[in-house]
């Protein structure tokens, strides 16, 4: 059974842990970035002192198959079985891609996630979706291969810049909406220019087990686990047409833009409230600045939006809200609608 640990001392939880997961050998995973900045927080772990490290690039543009070779390598040439135990130290990128590797070696061996970004704590690291990205596709490659643990960890947050920050509130933004607006008005209410990291740490949490939530109900993505696509069909297609254009924007930027756009989808096919469209634009217009495109883009955008995953042939799935907590999965907008929404994120606000 998957647990989702809330830590305040992510060395003394860690051994715990380990002292409680059987395994032959352990191996730890980070990028180059979580190597310098985040590793010494385990590092004298008599454990984790003897663990054999691979280290990869850092950034989502190497969620890539030669980084995940590399770990398949590592693990190989170090004498890894099926019960060995694989520490996911880093952020999304790293838990996507360990993920992968632990699910795809051997047949699957267990594996821990550690996130250290805010995205990767509300996000990447639950739900069991693992993968990489191939011929220029957001996690086209992968498998759901839910992690053995999940240590979420405060002492983590004070590391992220604003952008780190906002790049994982986002997924926060998406998961009140789907939730309740009790849960809403507290996430919209954050004050992010003096951050408060004890309730942040709190917001988290509860962002955590809304997804854990969802996920439980269904963990191959068959229902209603659907509803965790909100903002993501258009936000995809931006994030994807960003790095085609070497202007990579991150994660989260381009889901709170794709959730603007869907939301705009909301109001005019389930009449979602205008009142908190516009709010949501503004939080987002406020925070998150725009993303630059014209309308010679849409095509483009489109035809990225035909090839997401979550499509049945070429017709577009989109996750919708008739109000905040009322979900509807399964829509379809026509081309000139997704246009529109499109429109009134590059020009209405």
């Amino acid at each position: 059974m998957q647990q989702i640990i809330k830590s305040t001392s992510i060395a003394n939880d860690l051994a715990v842990v380990l002292s409680n997961t059987s395994h032959d050998k352990l191996f730890i995973l980070t990028d180059e970035n979580t190597e310098l900045q985040c590793y010494s927080l385990i590092s004298t772990l008599p454990k984790v002192e003897i663990a054999k490290r691979v280290v990869i690039p850092a950034n989502d543009s190497n969620k890539i198959i030669e980084n995940l070779t590399q770990v398949w390598k590592f693990l190989s040439n170090n004498g890894a079985t099926r019960h060995s135990l694989l520490i996911n130290l880093g952020g999304g990128m790293i838990t996507d891609l360990g993920g992968f590797a632990a699910a795809t070696y051997k047949r699957g061996i267990a594996y821990i996630n550690i996130p250290t970004t805010l995205l990767g704590s509300v996000d990447a690291s639950v739900g069991g979706k693992t993968g990489i990205n191939f011929e220029g596709y957001k996690n086209e490659i992968g498998a759901f291969y839910p992690a053995l643990h999940i240590i979420i960890s405060a002492e983590f947050l004070n590391t992220l810049t604003q952008k780190d920050i906002l790049s994982g509130y986002a997924e926060m933004i998406k998961h009140a909406l789907l939730d309740s607006k009790k849960i809403w008005n507290k996430t919209i209410n954050f004050n992010f220019e003096i951050i408060d990291y004890n309730l942040l740490n709190d917001l988290v949490m509860e962002s955590v087990l809304i997804k854990q939530r969802i996920v439980d109900k269904d963990p191959y993505e068959k229902n209603i686990r659907k509803a965790l696509n909100l903002g993501h069909t258009i936000g995809h297609a931006f994030e994807s047409f960003a790095l085609d254009n070497d202007r990579a924007v991150p994660h989260g930027y381009a889901v709170a833009w794709g959730l603007v756009a869907e939301l705009y989808l909301s109001h005019k096919l389930c009449n979602f409230p205008k009142e908190t469209l516009d709010l949501v634009s503004q939080f987002i217009q406020h925070n998150y600045g725009t993303f630059s495109f014209n309308k010679e883009n849409y095509d483009i955008l489109y035809q990225l939006m035909i090839h997401d995953k979550k499509n049945v042939g070429d017709t577009i799935n989109f996750t919708l809200l008739a109000d905040i907590g009322e979900i509807r999965i399964d829509q379809t907008a026509s081309r000139g609608m997704i246009e529109e929404a499109l429109d009134y994120l590059r020009i209405e606000r």
